[in-house]
Formats: C-alpha cells, sequence, structure tokens
C-alpha cells in the first residue's frame, strides 16, 4: 500500500517487512474519523495477503496520546440528522475492531498516553500491547449518555473481578499498570525508550524489541483495591452499587478504599442514569458470549439505540459542543430508569451487525 501524504489523517506506509500506520489528527488527539477506520482497515486487509509484511505495528502523532477516541461530535450531528453516517460508522468500526481481535500476524500496538473508546478498540484487541507510565486509559462513555462499545464490554467483562465493572461505571482513566492488570494491555515500556523501542520493532522485530526495552510493570492501583471493589459492586442494580459504596465509604472512613470508594460513587452520580444501567446490563451480558464478535454485535444493537436516546445527544452537547459541562440527563435519575427501556437497547439493529 502506498504512503499517503503527511496532511492526511492516517499515516501508511511498509519498512522492513513491518506495516506502520500512524493515526495522524494530533490537535485532535487522534480520534477516529470514517477516513482513519477505512484507512486501516484497508491496510490490514492488504498486510494479511501479503507475505512480505510480517507485523503490524501501530502508533499515534504527536505527543498527546495514541488516540481519544471516536469523532463524537460528528456522532452528534448525525444523531441530530437522519442517523445515516453514525451507523454506518459503528459498522464500519466494530468490523475493524473483529478484524485487528483476529489478526494472524503480530500487531503491535503502542498505547502511549491518552487511549480512550475508540483508541482501546484500534489497540486492546491486538495481540502485542504496549503501554507506558504516562498511559491514560479509559472507557468515559456514560459521561456522554453512552455505552462502552468498540468491543469494550469485551474486555471489561473479563478482568480480574469487577474492575472492569468499577472502569466502565465510573468512566474514569486508568494508568498502564491497571491496563496491564485488567487484560487491555500486554507490555511496558518508559515512555522515554518509545523511540527506540520502535525503531528496534521496525529493524530486529518485535520480541527482540520487547527483550530489550520491556520492563516489569509498576503496581497496579486497582488491582490492590479488588476487595472492595469487588464487593460494592457485585449489586443486581446501579444503585444497590451506589448505595454499597456509599456504605463503604463511611465505614472505612479514609482508609481500607473508603475515600477512593467515595470519589467513585460521587463521579457515577455525575453519570446518564440510562446509560450507566444499559452499561452495566451490557457488561454482565458480554460475560457470556464467547466470542468478541458476538459481543461486537450486542454492542452495536446497543450503539444503534442511543442514536435514538436523548442523553446521548445531550452528553455530548454539554462536553463537547456547548461544554457548559451540565447535562440536563432523561429520566434524572436512576430509580427513573425501568427495564423496558434498558431491553430495548439490546432489541435487533435491524439490520445487525454480521461478520
Amino acid at each position: 500500500m502506498a504512503d499517503v501524504a503527511e496532511n492526511e489523517d492516517i499515516l501508511v506506509s511498509v519498512r522492513n517487512g513491518v506495516g506502520i500506520v500512524t493515526l495522524n489528527r494530533p490537535k485532535a488527539i487522534n480520534s477516529l474519523n470514517d477516513v482513519m477506520v477505512a484507512g486501516l482497515q484497508q491496510a490490514l486487509t492488504e498486510w494479511e495477503r501479503n507475505d512480505e509484511v510480517k507485523a503490524v505495528l501501530l502508533t499515534g502523532a504527536g505527543e498527546r496520546g495514541l488516540c481519544a477516541g471516536g469523532d463524537v461530535v460528528a456522532l452528534y450531528h448525525s444523531a441530530k440528522g437522519d442517523k445515516a453516517y453514525a451507523r454506518k460508522f459503528w459498522w464500519d468500526e466494530y468490523l475493524l475492531n473483529a478484524h485487528i481481535g483476529r489478526f494472524a500476524k503480530p500487531y503491535i500496538a503502542v498505547m502511549d498516553g491518552i487511549v480512550m473508546g475508540g483508541g482501546v478498540g484500534v489497540a486492546a484487541h491486538g495481540n502485542v500491547r504496549v503501554v507506558t507510565e504516562k498511559t491514560k486509559m479509559g472507557m468515559p462513555e456514560v459521561g456522554i449518555g453512552f455505552i462502552p462499545d468498540v468491543g469494550g464490554t469485551y474486555l471489561l467483562s473479563r478482568t480480574p473481578g469487577l474492575l472492569g465493572v468499577h472502569a466502565a461505571l465510573t468512566g474514569a482513566p486508568f494508568s498502564g499498570a491497571d491496563a496491564i492488570a485488567m487484560g487491555f494491555a500486554d507490555h511496558f515500556v518508559p515512555h522515554d525508550r518509545l523511540p527506540d523501542f520502535i525503531e528496534a520493532v521496525v529493524t530486529g522485530g518485535h520480541e527482540d524489541a520487547l527483550n530489550s526495552y520491556a520492563e516489569e510493570p509498576p503496581e497496579s492501583d486497582l488491582l490492590a483495591q479488588r476487595h472492595w471493589i469487588d464487593s460494592c459492586y457485585a449489586g443486581d442494580t446501579v444503585e444497590q452499587i451506589l448505595a454499597d459504596l456509599r456504605s463503604h465509604a463511611d465505614e472505612a472512613q479514609g482508609h481500607d478504599g473508603g475515600n477512593a470508594a467515595a470519589a467513585a460513587a460521587d463521579l457515577i452520580a455525575t453519570r446518564s442514569p440510562i446509560a450507566l444501567a444499559v452499561t452495566l446490563t451490557a457488561i454482565r451480558r458480554a460475560a457470556h458470549l464467547h466470542t468478541l464478535e458476538e459481543v461486537l454485535q450486542q454492542e452495536f444493537r446497543v450503539s444503534v439505540a442511543s442514536l435514538a436516546s436523548h442523553d446521548f445527544v445531550e452528553g455530548i452537547r454539554a462536553q463537547l459542543v456547548d461544554k457548559d459541562r451540565n447535562p440536563q440527563w432523561s429520566p434524572a435519575t436512576l430509580d427513573a430508569v425501568d427495564e423496558a427501556a434498558i431491553d430495548a437497547y439490546f432489541a435487533s439493529a435491524d439490520p445487525d451487525l454480521t461478520f
């Protein structure tokens, strides 16, 4: 595949048998658009068949991060219109996520800096996933009235204990060390050694590069808090989880995760009630689905249903369009969310995503 111009949103080249993809919207922290999704899909399809390409290396331009997620402002405008762009974007994006998940050659994703939402989707389903001490990963969808997608509920439902439920309902970012502990990443390379690591991948292969530059990751803060997280997030509903977090915070009073539990409860309380309820259900359903493809099909249903919801448009408006940071959720409280409203998110997208 030929190189593309430097002003393009995605840069694609082959060097020494390594297919190199650079997400190239640094001012937007490389937020994904349809051109980038199509470009990466095309490159993977070509490289899969090309015996001269032995591995793929994914990086992001600029200093801020690999990818801050999908271009949700474009999705906002689509949701307010005929919804066709958003539906097609997710269809293509989730097919790409599945392709990455089954890609047979080494797929080395360098997850430095910010890696959120859609950035997780193009990186964390790869088979060689590298983080640094600057990695700031997360699935923050509930903050915009949306539900974790891009195969995120597959990963979140398979973390040790209930760490994934905590990450999903708070939407809070977690570290590279946490990402390794949670199964979102594999290897830790110090940020300042990344240029040498990347060069070593291209010149000598990823295994030698990892042997030379990967280090033991720091301790995971989240893993160290698993005892109270597993206890507090076991409730049947988000309301119960919130009550258990508040109770633990009161009982622990500044120790044994008390402050962290209080902070988690405070954060969850700001999120979209319907998005929280659907997220909890989606993760629990995903735990019983066997493949990434099955989970992506479920996520496509949920995402398409979100297009018609009040909170998806309102959440993006408040955070990224008007930026008043004051979303008016509807329903406004968790106790006003009924089971029928949750179940509606899991109905067929008509047509459903197929592989």
